[in-house]
């Protein structure tokens, strides 16, 4: 009885004050944005310098390559074409990705077991510490472990990620290229809008004297064509 009658005080306030507007009554937030940081070139270079082979493998990977930390935690052999120098693996989207390899990249794995499913970075802490079991089950949490550790004894105060390094490649390859399609490329991401969330932060303004030099030349063939 008590319910019915509720019903019919919501169906009157209804049609005489009309539904609420959600607007009102919610507080909208915007959605959360990516962590913008990036880390400079002297900070990655110092880690670089001071990592053991393992870690620097690693590091590099996710720097020079932009590979996320999981999978260059994971590169072996069998993602490795050494006579094309290409790294082809699939990626945490399942997505299947070709990258070159740095140099610098390609000389740390040549001495390494190219038949082996064992990943590289694992090879390489096997051979720093050959009696330790945990030699061949290194994680991913681990070396981000070494990594911090690392920054810190360095003095190193800014908190990066090895996923904000592979943004920070991202973001120098745009600013490089202005190529978004290169950016998408070397991340690996199936959709654009993933990739423009990784550098909507890092968007610069339109120059007006771009725009006019674009302008200028079909203005003078316009003039020309009068003429």
């Amino acid at each position: 009885m008590i319910s019915f009658a509720l019903r019919k005080i919501l169906i009157k306030l209804w049609q005489f004050e009309g539904a609420p507007k959600l607007d009102e009554l919610i507080t909208r937030y915007p959605p959360i944005r990516p962590r913008n940081v990036t880390a400079e070139r002297n900070e990655i270079e110092a880690l670089l310098d001071n990592a053991k082979p393992n870690l620097r493998l690693w590091l590099l990977l996710c720097s020079d390559l932009g590979i996320r930390s999981g999978t260059s935690n994971k590169i072996s052999g069998k993602d490795y074409d050494r006579e094309h120098g290409m790294l082809r693996f699939i990626t945490k989207g399942n997505v299947h990705q070709t990258l070159p390899v740095t140099n610098e990249i390609k000389t740390i794995l040549e001495p390494l077991d190219h038949h082996s499913s064992v990943p590289y970075v694992w090879q390489l802490r096997h051979k720093e510490h050959p009696k330790k079991e945990t030699a061949t089950k290194y994680s991913v949490e681990q070396l981000r472990t070494e990594m911090k550790k690392l920054r810190l004894s360095l003095g190193i105060t800014k908190r990066f990620t090895p996923h904000d390094l592979r943004r920070t490649t991202a973001v120098a390859l745009y600013k490089e290229t202005k190529n978004i399609m290169a950016v998408k490329a070397l991340l690996g991401h199936k959709d654009l809008k993933t990739t423009f969330w990784y550098l909507d932060h890092d968007m610069e303004e339109v120059d007006l004297s771009i725009l006019e030099r674009l302008k200028k030349p079909f203005i003078i063939a316009g003039k020309e064509k009068k003429a």
